[in-house]
């Protein structure tokens, strides 16, 4: 198998898996229709790595129209063995990132495996709490006689955790609050989010940098080669989008939706003119989720000390300490809901 056809197979798992809407077109592809049929390799390569949009109900119409009845019988098939596994997952208490890694391993190394009666209920079983993906994948081998190699592996989950928001963590996935935009912070850093300058935490794709670049030629524009290097097919933030992205997250489609939740668009400067609580940053109380603030500039209180705020184009997400950053002024996010027992 050439680089290049593996890098594409590499995109492709991870796009299958991130986006369930996605998987069912994906894995039309995997099956060879569009490949053979109508789509060139470059094509393929541009929209697993983010360069181009693509109306995924049209091209579901357009693959399905053009498989045969055992083609769409096998698709069908593989549709509803992830759906099992996630099924089965759910029900043993496994988050959603979980799910992804037994997805992953049917999709790309147990496939053939898939046809016996226990295979969930053998996959599954190799899983367990607080594991690392060597422990994963011996577990995996000792269950089905398999080589599988950890590094390989680790690759292609890396690819997706790098893009995805555990909400698993989150004390109240139904509210907007202060708990859940510090765990949100601290999943920014942990997954080292990328700055450009406008954006909210989206994935950063090729159409998305055009439309920054055109908007803001000297934020964005005098920096496209280093954010193409470094951030692009990422997530990405400003300062103030690390907050509002939280604020336009929705926790059951993994999407960030923008002026979502009545939180309107707006910057940090006239986000302090909008609180009605807020202070001097000598005294600011110790309650993780609270804002803090620079002219110019803003970023979220995480507890210990410490906050973290989409510094800039170079840095990206960073975390550094309250006393030690230049911050000037406190404040309660208006939209944020401040709870007050976060045991």
């Amino acid at each position: 198998m050439s680089a290049t056809v593996a890098a594409a197979l590499k995109k492709i798992a991870v796009a299958v898996l991130t986006n369930k809407k996605l998987r069912r077109v994906v894995l039309g592809i995997i099956l060879g229709i569009i490949i053979i049929i109508m789509m060139p390799m470059a094509a393929i390569l541009s929209i697993f790595s983010g360069d181009i949009d693509i109306d995924t109900d049209r091209l579901q119409d357009i693959v399905m129209e053009e498989m045969s009845d055992e083609e769409k019988a096998k698709l069908q098939t593989v549709e509803d063995m992830m759906n099992a596994i996630e099924s089965a997952m759910t029900e043993k208490g496994f988050t959603a990132e979980r799910t992804k890694e037994a997805q992953v391993l049917y999709t790309l190394a147990l496939y053939d495996y898939a046809k016996a009666d226990d295979f969930v209920d053998k996959l599954i079983g190799c899983f367990a709490e607080d594991q690392t993906d060597e422990q994963l994948i011996a577990a995996v081998n000792a269950a089905f006689g398999t080589e599988l190699k950890t590094e390989g592996y680790s690759k292609v989950m890396n690819s997706i955790r790098a893009k995805a928001i555990n909400v698993s963590k989150f004390v109240d996935p139904e509210t907007k609050n202060n708990v859940d935009l510090a765990e949100w912070a601290k999943q920014a850093y942990a997954k080292k989010w990328g700055y450009v300058y406008g954006t909210y935490g989206e994935v950063l794709n090729e159409s998305i940098l055009t439309t920054k670049i055109s908007q803001f030629p000297e934020q964005v524009g005098e920096n496209e080669e280093f954010i193409r290097q470094h951030w692009l097919g990422g997530r990405t933030a400003d300062c103030i989008g690390l907050i509002k992205g939280y604020a336009w997250f929705n926790c059951e489609t993994g999407q960030i939706e923008y002026r979502s939740n009545g939180v309107r668009d707006t910057g940090s400067d006239p986000m302090l003119d909008m609180a009605t609580e807020k202070g001097t940053i000598d005294t600011m109380p110790d309650i993780p989720g609270i804002a803090v603030w620079m002219d110019g500039h803003i970023g979220i209180y995480v507890g210990d000390g410490q906050t973290i705020h989409a510094a800039n184009t170079e840095l990206g997400v960073i975390m550094t300490p309250l006393a030690q950053s230049g911050w000037t002024h406190w404040l309660k996010i208006p939209y944020i809901t401040y709870l007050e027992n976060t045991e």
